[in-house]
């Protein structure tokens, strides 16, 4: 038998895009949805109820998920800055192994920063560490770490959110590692 009164959600889409599903484990898209309660005699939603919270539907699942799930990265653009911050860790390395180069630093650290900065909170400690550790073996390339090396290194490892003396273990690590 149908019910004859009840509370009923209606939905609006409001936005669409393309996000990671954690219920697919992919890059899917998305509609964001915002719903109103309303009390539904016969089955035809009539009075407002309330609103409902804003969510965030997979287009392919159709699983509902909370407005945070946009803040992880598509995994196209997390290979992008995982890319870019290689690539970054890389080159502030390289300049910082070139004794003499002035004002430098600053600008090395805020590049530095403002490509890790978006990626740290994404990694794994795991991958936070081998990023690190790619930058410290080409410091290694050409003899032990300057001081400049060893200060970008230490940047590195700040931006990636590691610890000091986690940073510390894995330049030690490294440095005693044969290449």
């Amino acid at each position: 038998m149908p019910h004859i009164w009840g509370v009923r959600t209606t939905w609006r889409t409001v936005g669409d895009g393309e996000f990671f599903c954690p219920g697919c484990g992919g890059d899917r898209s998305y509609l964001r949805r915002i719903g109103r309660h309303r009390f539904a005699l016969l089955g035809i939603p009539l009075l407002p109820r309330g609103t409902a919270r804003t969510v965030v539907e997979c287009a392919a699942c159709r699983t509902c998920f909370r407005t945070d799930v946009l803040g992880h990265p598509t995994t196209t653009r997390f290979s992008a800055m995982l890319r870019d911050a290689v690539h970054t860790v890389a080159l502030a390395v390289l300049a910082a192994g070139k004794e003499g180069i002035d004002g430098s630093g600053t600008a090395l650290t805020t590049e530095l920063h403002e490509v890790l900065d978006p990626l740290a909170p994404h990694l794994a400690p795991a991958g936070s560490e081998d990023i690190l550790l790619q930058g410290a073996r080409i410091a290694l390339a050409d003899g032990p770490y300057t001081p400049s090396e060893h200060q970008t290194l230490a940047a590195v490892g700040r931006a990636l959110l590691l610890s000091h003396e986690d940073t510390e273990r894995l330049l030690a690590i490294a440095a005693r590692t044969p290449s």
